[in-house]
C-alpha cells in the first residue's frame, strides 16, 4: 500500500521528487513521514535501489507515477505537478535539470512560490561540481572521516550515514522547510542548494571550535569524543561482544568505575599519561562478563554504559520497544517516524511505493490529467 495525504504537521504540503538514489529520497522520505503528499516522479527505466520496491523503505509513504521527462508530454506533466507543488526535490548533477527541463528557473516561471531543493555532494558550484562521487569522498575531503577509527588503523568508514542522511539528507529537509515558511510569509520561491560536503563540515563545529581552543588535537583516537578517552568508547565482553561507555562527568565516571570494579584502583580520570594504563584495566574487567551480564549490572545506573546492538537487536531493546522508536509496516521492521509531535502526530502512513502504482489518484488529487496514459507502469 502506497502513501495517501494524512496526518502530521506537514499536513496539506505537497512535494514533487524527482526520483534518484541517497539522500534525496530519504529527505523525501521525512517530508512524508511528516505528513507531506510526497510525489515521486520516477523515470521509465528504474531509479531506485537495487532491490524488490517493496523493500525500500526511503519510499514508504509517497506516492508514485512513472514519467519520461524526455518526452514532450512527460515534461509537460512534470511542470502541472510543480505548477501545484510547494516543494521540489532533485538530486542531479548540476546542469541535468536544466537540460531536462525542469531547472529552477522554469519551474518558477510556473510557480513563483516554489521551493527548489538540490540535493548533490559536491554542491551546484565549485572545481568538484560536475564530478561523480559517493559519500565516502564527500566526507574524506570535509575532515571528518578523518577523525573516526583508531589511531593505528585507516579510518572506519560509518555506512553512508554521516555524508548522504546526515550531512545530505538532513540538511536539505531544514533548508527547504526554512525556504518554505519563507515563501508562505513572501510568495516568493528560491533555490536551496545542499550540498554534502557542506553539511557534512557543518557537522563539525563544535570539534573545530575545539581544535581552534587547543582542546582538540587534529588525528584520531587521541581525544575526549574519538577512542582516545578510556571511558568513552567500546570493549569486548567474554563472549565476543561489545559495551559502550560514555561516562565523561565526574559523577558518571565514579558510578561507572565503582559498579565495574575498580573503585579506588583506577588512575585519575584526568591523568591522560596513564590513559592507557585506565583502558587496559577497563578492558580486563570486561572481557570477565558476557554482554548480557554486564547490561544486567549496569541496569538502573547513571554510569552511562550501554550494550551494542546489531540491526536485527535493536527494536526489542526494552526502552526502545516502550517507546515505539521502532515499528511493523507491511510485515518490514523499520524505524517509525522522528521527531514526535504533541499534537500533529506522525506515523507511517504506508509501504514503499511501487513505481507508477498511483499516476490515477495524483491526476486526480493534484488535477493533473494528461498524466494519465503518461504512465508505462
Amino acid at each position: 500500500m502506497a502513501g495517501s495525504p494524512g496526518q502530521g504537521p506537514l499536513t496539506g504540503v505537497r512535494v514533487v521528487e524527482l526520483a534518484g538514489i541517497g539522500p534525496g529520497p530519504f529527505a523525501a522520505m521525512l517530508l512524508a513521514d511528516l505528513g507531506a503528499d510526497v510525489v515521486r516522479v520516477e523515470r521509465p527505466n528504474g531509479s531506485g535501489l537495487a532491490i524488490d520496491p517493496d523493500f525500500d523503505i526511503t519510499n514508504r509513504g509517497k506516492r508514485s507515477v512513472i514519467v519520461d521527462l524526455k518526452s514532450e508530454q512527460g515534461l509537460a506533466s512534470v511542470l502541472d505537478l510543480v505548477e501545484r507543488a510547494d516543494i521540489l526535490i532533485e538530486g542531479y548533477r548540476p546542469g541535468v535539470a536544466e537540460r531536462l527541463g525542469v531547472g529552477p528557473e522554469t519551474c518558477h516561471a510556473r510557480n513563483p512560490s516554489l521551493v527548489y531543493g538540490r540535493m548533490t555532494g559536491w554542491g551546484q558550484e565549485g572545481p568538484l561540481a560536475p564530478r561523480a562521487g559517493h559519500d565516502i569522498a564527500y566526507i574524506a575531503v570535509t575532515g571528518t572521516l578523518g577523525l573516526i577509527g583508531a589511531p593505528d588503523a585507516p579510518p572506519a568508514v560509518p555506512a553512508n550515514l554521516v555524508g548522504d542522511y546526515a550531512g545530505g539528507s538532513l540538511y536539505l529537509v531544514v533548508g527547504v522547510l526554512a525556504a518554505l515558511h519563507h515563501a508562505r510569509a513572501t510568495g516568493a520561491g528560491q533555490v536551496v542548494d545542499a550540498a554534502i560536503v557542506d553539511g557534512a563540515a557543518h557537522l563539525a563545529s563544535m570539534i573545530h571550535g575545539m581544535l581552534a581552543a587547543g582542546g582538540w588535537q587534529d588525528r584520531r583516537g587521541a581525544n575526549l569524543l574519538d577512542g582516545g578517552c578510556p571511558f568513552y568508547g567500546t570493549y569486548e565482553t567474554a563472549d565476543g561482544q561489545y559495551m559502550a561507555v560514555g561516562a565523561l562527568e565526574p559523577q558518571f565516571y565514579e558510578e561507572f568505575v565503582e559498579l565495574l570494579g575498580l573503585g579506588g584502583q583506577a588512575p585519575a580520570r584526568k591523568d591522560m599519561a596513564r590513559w592507557g594504563e585506565l583502558r587496559e584495566a577497563v578492558a580486563a574487567r570486561f572481557k570477565t562478563r558476557t554482554r548480557a551480564e554486564w547490561t544486567a549490572h549496569f541496569e538502573g545506573s547513571d554510569a552511562c554504559v550501554a550494550p551494542v546492538l546489531s540491526l536485527r537487536e535493536a527494536p526489542a531493546h526494552p526502552h526502545l520497544a516502550a517507546r515505539g522508536t521502532f515499528t511493523d509496516v507491511g510485515g518490514i521492521t523499520q524505524p517509525a517516524p522522528a521527531p514526535r509531535f504533541s499534537v500533529t502526530r506522525t506515523a507511517v502512513r504506508g509501504g514503499p511505493a511501487r513505481p507508477g502504482a498511483d499516476t490515477e489518484d495524483v491526476a486526480r488529487d493534484w488535477d493533473v490529467p494528461r498524466l494519465v496514459g503518461e504512465d508505462d507502469g
